[in-house]
């Protein structure tokens, strides 16, 4: 097995600024991003589709101006079945061949989930939706018919390893989804954030004998900014480390507690990696110094894409 083969997947998360050609900070990012030659990027999409036009727009232009494998996120929140084909048609024809197909969360935090009376139900559903639509594209069109055997359609889905928070679902139950998403086409599952390996490695295990084959990549967030544990903890359910926001708060300074935050990432990074984990999808926040870091920490870093010391800057949006 070659070197290349061997190698574990690196993918990274971006989400779409107000205005793509306004952010330069974000293209700086994706500059970074792209030197440590990820295998994808995925692209998030807001509650009830808010970031539609956006995230299509930066999905686009990362597949005409890089050489980055862009993965447009999708979710059934608050939309109908057929305005999520409308956004399926529209992404395709734009040349996307890859999602991550959600349910999603509700769109005012706290309120509970439910499914538009025309829409769709659960993830599982938006990927058959998908493989349903890429079947009649491909028996309309010979041509595009060429087109999918030589980019294929892919289709990804999310994993929670301490439950979903979101549905209030227990991980017997996650599982059960994974294997629903499995059967109607999903290829691959990225996890949820966590901050020890166990959370990963006993989902891994427990889905493996339920009979769930496809990879399950985990998803993990550089921590180094103590106040965005807190607000990923909010809106996630996934509660930070005692013991890590004590000692992220306690450093001297900022390059002190990334230094520290990459530290401890690393060591979960490797921690998965050993107990066999296909790669790491990492949340970036649109930032690239971190998460360089970690993977510069764990030896998946090319020479060329070597991180600088110099801390991140503030984003020049919002969203």
């Amino acid at each position: 097995m070659s070197p290349a083969t061997e190698r574990p997947t690196v993918s990274f998360e971006l989400f779409p600024p107000r205005d793509v050609d306004s952010a330069p900070r974000l293209w700086d990012t994706i500059r970074h991003l792209e030197a440590a030659r990820p295998d994808f990027v995925s692209v998030t999409y807001g509650a009830s589709g808010s970031t539609r036009e956006t995230t299509r727009a930066l999905v686009t232009r990362i597949l005409r101006e890089t050489s980055l494998n862009p993965i447009a996120h999708l979710t059934c929140v608050a939309t109908s079945r057929k305005e999520i084909a409308c956004v399926v048609e529209e992404f395709l024809d734009a040349g996307v061949r890859s999602f991550l197909a959600l349910r999603g969360d509700p769109p005012t935090a706290g309120a509970g989930w439910e499914a538009h009376p025309d829409g769709l139900r659960t993830a599982a559903e938006l990927v058959t939706l998908l493989r349903q639509i890429e079947s009649r594209r491909c028996a309309q069109s010979p041509s595009q018919q060429v087109r999918a055997t030589v980019r294929p359609l892919s289709i990804a889905v999310a994993a929670f390893p301490r439950g979903n928070h979101g549905a209030g679902s227990t991980r017997e139950q996650d599982i059960q989804a994974l294997l629903d998403k499995q059967s109607a086409g999903a290829d691959f599952a990225v996890t949820q954030l966590f901050y020890d390996a166990e959370s990963y490695l006993e989902l891994v295990g427990e889905a493996r004998r339920s009979g769930v084959r496809i990879p399950i990549i985990p998803g993990i967030i550089p921590a180094t900014d103590p106040a965005r544990l807190l607000r990923t903890q909010e809106l996630t359910g996934v509660p930070v480390p005692r013991d890590l926001l004590a000692r992220l708060e306690a450093a001297d300074d900022d390059a002190a507690r990334r230094r520290l935050g990459v530290r401890a990432t690393a060591d979960l990074v490797k921690a998965v990696l050993d107990g066999g984990a296909p790669g790491i999808h990492l949340y970036t926040f649109n930032r690239h110094e971190a998460a360089l870091g970690v993977l510069d920490a764990v030896g998946l870093l090319p020479g060329s894409a070597r991180p600088t010391s110099q801390p991140d800057p503030a984003p020049a949006y919002t969203i």
